[in-house]
C-alpha cells in the first residue's frame, strides 16, 4: 500500500501500539528491522502510521514481536485499512482535525463515560444549547464557525441513537446543570432533554449535587472512549470549541479511570438523579 503523509487518529493509534508491543519485547529500531524484514524507515513509518497495513501483516508483526495476547492482536488487526470516510471527513477543512478525529473514535468506540463540572456533555445538548454555548466562547467565533460546529457536535450525538449503539455513561455536577446558556426556556428544554436520554436503556446519567461529602476531580472535563480491549482506551480533555488532547499511555488511562470511578461513586444514583433534574427544571 502507498505511504499516508497525514495518518488520522486511529491510524496513529495503531503505530503507537505498535511500537509499544516493540518496547515491551525490548527490541529496537534496528532488531526490529532485522525480524521484520524491512529497513528501519519502514519500522518508523509504520509506527508513526504513516504506512497503511493489512490485518495479515498486523498479525505478523505481532508474531514477532512475541505478543500473546490474542485479543488485542485482534483488535489491532481490525484497525487496519485505508481511512474510512465517515461523514466526519467533510468538516476537515472546516474544524481542526482533532475534532474530527474525536467524531471517528467515537464511533468506533465500544463505550463512553464522561464527567464534567460545568457544562452539559456534548453528546447530550440540544441544538438551541449548543449554540448558545458556542455564542459565547472566548475569543468570538464568527457565525459560519458557529455553525460548523454546531453540526458536527449534533451529528456526533447519532453515535446514541444507531443501531447496537455504545453504553455510555454522563457524571454531571450540579453546577452544570444551572449554568443557564440561553436563558430559561433553552435550559428549561435541555434539563428535560436529559431526563428523556436518561431513560434510554444504554445511557446513564448521574449528577453530584451541591453538599456532596465527596468531589474528587481533576478540574477538567473527561471524557473515557472505551476501545474493544482495554489498551485501546483513550482520555480526551474535551476542550469544547478548540482542539482536543487524547491521552493513551497506561499511566494516563488508570489515573483517568480512577477518576471517573470515584466521581461515579459519589453521585446520586441514575434514578434519584433523574429526579433531581427533574426538579431542577420545574424551578426554572
Amino acid at each position: 500500500m502507498p505511504s499516508n503523509s497525514n495518518p488520522n487518529l486511529r491510524q496513529r493509534r495503531l503505530g503507537i501500539e505498535l511500537r509499544k508491543l516493540r518496547e515491551r519485547t525490548g527490541f529496537n529500531v534496528t532488531q526490529a528491522a532485522t525480524h521484520l524484514g524491512v529497513n528501519q524507515g519502514r519500522v518508523s513509518m509504520i509506527e508513526t502510521g504513516r504506512t497503511p497495513l493489512s490485518a495479515d501483516r498486523v498479525r505478523a508483526i505481532a508474531s514477532a514481536y512475541d505478543c500473546p495476547d490474542e485479543s488485542l492482536i485482534d483488535a489491532l488487526a481490525s484497525m487496519t485499512g485505508r481511512r474510512a470516510r465517515g461523514w466526519w471527513e467533510e468538516y476537515r477543512e472546516h474544524l481542526p482535525a482533532a475534532l474530527v478525529d474525536l467524531a471517528e473514535l467515537e464511533h468506533h468506540a465500544a463505550g463512553l463515560r464522561a464527567a464534567l463540572i460545568v457544562h452539559i456533555p456534548a453528546l447530550l445538548q440540544t441544538t438551541d444549547h449548543a449554540r448558545a454555548l458556542f455564542r459565547q466562547v472566548a475569543p468570538p467565533m464568527r457565525q459560519y464557525e458557529i455553525e460548523h460546529r454546531l453540526t458536527h457536535r449534533i451529528k456526533r450525538q447519532g453515535v446514541l441513537h444507531r443501531d447496537n449503539p455504545p453504553s455510555y455513561t454522563a457524571t454531571i455536577h450540579e453546577a452544570a446543570l444551572r449554568m443557564g446558556f440561553g436563558g430559561p426556556s433553552v435550559t428549561s428544554a435541555q434539563l428535560q432533554h436529559l431526563i428523556d436520554m436518561s431513560e434510554l436503556a444504554h445511557v446513564t446519567v448521574r449528577v453530584i449535587p451541591f453538599g456532596a461529602e465527596h468531589f474528587p476531580t481533576t478540574g477538567q472535563s473527561i471524557d473515557y472512549i472505551e476501545g474493544p480491549v482495554r489498551e485501546l482506551d483513550t482520555v480526551q480533555l474535551d476542550t469544547h470549541h478548540k482542539a482536543c488532547e487524547f491521552l493513551d499511555a497506561e499511566a494516563q488511562l488508570s489515573k483517568y479511570r480512577s477518576v471517573l470511578d470515584r466521581m461515579e461513586s459519589c453521585a446520586l444514583s441514575p434514578a434519584k438523579s433523574r429526579d433531581f433534574v427533574h426538579r431542577l427544571a420545574q424551578d426554572i
